[in-house]
């Protein structure tokens, strides 16, 4: 319990995916020799919740 008496639950996970495997293809050459977006796509959720 949080300290005006409420229940409180937290949730936090990550994952990581290839654009690619969605339909997302688009990219651009840089000058520099490179590729200006990665195929790698990190994704964070944190949530809390109250009961109310």
């Amino acid at each position: 319990k949080d300290p005006w008496g409420n229940t409180r639950i937290a949730v936090s996970a990550t994952t990581k995916i290839n654009r690619k495997d969605y339909g997302l293809t688009w990219n651009a050459a840089l000058e520099t020799g490179g590729i200006l977006v990665g195929e790698e796509v990190a994704i964070t959720l944190e949530a809390e919740f109250v009961k109310a």
